[in-house]
């Protein structure tokens, strides 16, 4: 504790913040694990090269997929785009492929965003470490990425 006797003195933070970090972190990986081991539905779009591919979206540098839990949360998404009229090809994938295979497969940095249309109850699940690969991680530098091998 500091002199005060209200924050640790290793961190600044005090023990009641560090404890609802801790909840947090924990109710995040809880929410990780079960996206991981859920599939989930991914609209399919039309690539530049003709192909069906991923819908994604980019925001601030980050290419995110489009994840959404069932077709009622798809449907949302299509209403809030003003196109609940057409039709929506999709897969089935497992949340653990789109992280570990389809985002480090994107060749930028890229996560996957749930339930976009959902407000709050959405989830971004961003590229950094302990979500996506180390070598498709953003807040890794290089040697860290590669594992110190350069």
């Amino acid at each position: 504790m500091s002199e005060n006797g209200d924050r640790r003195a290793d961190s600044g933070i005090a023990p009641a913040q560090a404890a609802e970090v801790a909840v947090r972190k924990r109710e995040f990986a809880e929410l990780l694990g079960e996206f991981r081991r859920t599939p989930v539905l991914v609209p399919l779009g039309d690539d530049p090269g003709g192909e069906q591919a991923m819908l994604t979206a980019d925001f601030n540098g980050i290419r995110f997929i489009l994840a959404f839990s069932d077709e009622q949360a798809l449907a949302r998404y299509a209403t809030a785009r003003g196109e609940s009229a057409r039709e929506w090809t999709y897969q089935r994938v497992l949340g653990a492929r789109l992280l570990d295979v389809a985002a480090p497969a994107a060749g930028v940095p890229c996560g996957v965003a749930l339930d976009c249309a959902d407000g709050s109850d959405g989830v971004v699940f961003p590229p950094v470490a302990g979500i996506v690969p180390d070598g498709a991680a953003v807040d890794l530098d290089d040697e860290a990425r590669h594992g110190g091998a350069m």
